[in-house]
């Protein structure tokens, strides 16, 4: 009953925003029988209309009222269908994240297509997991897809379900209180089945279901997620993950494509939208216009930062200013407006890559990438310094404890001040001198390490820092893009004790004004918690074994290890 009613009071809330309001359980069913339901608004004149889809997993009733753009599409002149995916909500099935919406997708773009009061012109928009499916969905090829926007989303399984070979952590509590309460209303399971109860259960769990090993002890997500344990079956080399991957279907999506992400995004990285516009680019080489953008600011997740264009606007601690912010539903629906309506609005003529410069606080531009007037600067690695001279041979060594560093700011997303990490027994720390001119560095940065380790395997982590004459380290972006576990290196051998192998780290990205007097820190660790998993350092995964085993990792410099990093500075 009490779900009842909460659908009646969306309901009539959202038909006196929206004008017409359809239905708010619109049954659309999918190639295998089972149905899927929808809040379907539209403007309450006669006509055919271009379509926005949004599917969601967060429940798309409440959806329509809480977020924006679903009132200024329809004022636009759109309809749209907010679905709940399958398993989730008012819909039917069961809830397998990821793996159904390939098909559930197409199946719900070209029902929407064909509808009596549908024009034919479908578009796709949503963040988040709202991002992911249109690419699950578009990868498929569904005939009336015309475009989509799909923000702070992912390009492939390693760099999402998995980041430089170490599990992701935040699935428990991802699971914990956006998809199990629901889970065990639907399924009459016990466990806490509101926000609230959610919130103070994990309290009492959250720290011991991230820290407990192996990963697969989680009694209390085996029945509300048994996909989880299925993930964590299969190693991030496992062809098994072939099905996510995106890096290689760009050929077959021909919608138009607006990409949107945050340097400071920690929950998939600016490396999705990058790769995947960068990958539409490559697949769609010579055309006149290749219909896909992409815009990088400096946000968290989520819709409320980028909106933000406030004079004290910032991402975690660091101010940005009103110019870091966008009017996110504008340009979604401008976009639409141009490749579903044919609008010429000269969103066609916009810049492919429309970046945002951390520290500067200004927008940069460009049709290519690397942005032209790029520079590489090498930085060598030496004994606690980064400089551009030749290294001299030595080595440093880091730990690898049982009990791991850990991040001061767990928990809290965008840049911090991370000044005493440096102080951390376990770390090493690299600095430049103070830069004597201010210095952009805006692309992907990448770093060639030496390391050897006296145990079968290691991580190694490498994260980059602004450092301000005052002390303060502000961080450049989020974990994850800064790591590599070393059995998972390309062309991997097993590792000899002592000796060294090579690790590159490609995935380091950001954009970032360095001012005159600051300088850029390196900091090299062996884990990073909670974000990531820790290495057990015994060569077995954590996944299946709790046993540790303290170890050693070195960092070797010098003519024959010339450990450094490459930075792309612009002018």
């Amino acid at each position: 009953m009490r779900i009842v009613g909460l659908l009646t009071a969306v309901t009539l809330m959202a038909r006196s925003l929206f004008g017409q309001v359809v239905d708010s359980a619109v049954a659309i069913p999918m190639r295998d029988g089972v149905i899927l339901r929808a809040t379907i608004i539209k403007p309450a004149r006669v006509g055919r209309f271009p379509v926005l889809v949004y599917r969601t997993p967060y429940g798309a009733a409440s959806a329509v009222t809480t977020y924006s753009i679903f009132r200024r599409a329809v004022e636009r002149g759109y309809a749209v269908v907010a679905q709940d995916v399958r398993g989730r909500y008012r819909s039917d099935g069961e809830f397998d994240p990821y793996r159904q919406e390939r098909h559930d997708g197409y199946d719900t773009i070209e029902w929407a297509g064909t509808e009596p009061w549908s024009d034919g012109n479908v578009g796709t928009f949503g963040l988040s997991y709202p991002g992911a499916v249109q690419w699950l969905a578009a990868i498929e090829h569904p005939p009336h897809l015309k475009a989509m926007v799909p923000a702070m989303t992912y390009s492939s399984a390693r760099n999402f379900w998995y980041a430089g070979g170490l599990p992701d952590l935040s699935w428990p509590s991802w699971i914990w209180f956006n998809i199990a309460p629901d889970v065990r209303r639907r399924n009459n399971l016990p466990g806490p089945r509101t926000s609230r109860e959610a919130d103070s259960t994990w309290k009492l769990l959250g720290d011991s279901l991230v820290n407990r090993l192996p990963l697969t002890n989680v009694p209390e997500l085996a029945q509300v997620a048994p996909w989880y344990l299925e993930w964590l079956a299969h190693p991030p080399n496992d062809p098994w993950w072939d099905w996510t991957d995106l890096t290689t279907k760009y050929g077959t999506v021909t919608a138009a494509v607006l990409n949107i992400s945050g340097w400071h995004d920690d929950n998939y990285g600016p490396e999705g939208a990058l790769t995947n516009h960068r990958g539409l680019l490559a697949a769609r080489a010579g055309a006149p216009d290749p219909r896909t953008q992409l815009i990088l600011g400096p946000w968290v997740h989520g819709v409320a930062g980028m909106t933000n264009r406030t004079a004290q606007a910032k991402s975690g601690e660091r101010v940005f200013g009103a110019t870091a912010g966008i009017d996110y539903d504008d340009e979604i629906l401008r976009f639409m407006d141009r490749y579903l309506r044919g609008i010429a609005n000269g969103a066609d003529q916009t810049p492919r890559f429309r970046l945002f410069i951390m520290g500067e606080n200004t927008w940069t531009t460009s049709n290519t990438w690397p942005i032209p007037g790029t520079t590489p600067l090498r930085l060598n690695l030496t004994p606690g310094a980064l400089s551009e001279r030749r290294a001299p041979s030595a080595e440093r060594r880091a730990p690898s404890n049982p009990t791991p560093v850990r991040d001061p700011y767990a928990g809290k997303s965008g840049a911090h001040d991370y000044r005493t990490l440096a102080g951390h027994p376990d770390i090493l720390v690299f600095d430049t001198a103070p830069f004597e001119a201010d210095l952009r560095v805006v692309g992907n940065i990448t770093a060639t390490l030496y390391v050897s380790t006296d145990a079968p395997d290691a991580d190694v982590w490498l994260r980059l820092f602004d450092v301000g004459p005052d002390g303060t380290a502000w961080n450049l972006m989020s974990p994850g893009l800064d790591v590599r576990r070393l059995s998972t290196r390309p062309g991997a051998t097993p590792l000899v004790p002592g000796q060294p192998v090579k690790v590159e780290l490609t995935d380091l990205i950001t954009g970032n004004q360095f001012k005159r007097g600051h300088k850029l820190r390196v900091v090299f660790s062996t884990s990073f918690m909670p974000y990531f998993s820790r290495n057990l350092n015994t060569g077995r995964s954590e996944t299946e074994s709790a046993v540790f085993r303290p170890a050693t990792v070195t960092l070797h410099f010098g003519r024959d290890y010339p450990s450094h990093i490459i930075l792309p500075v612009l002018p």
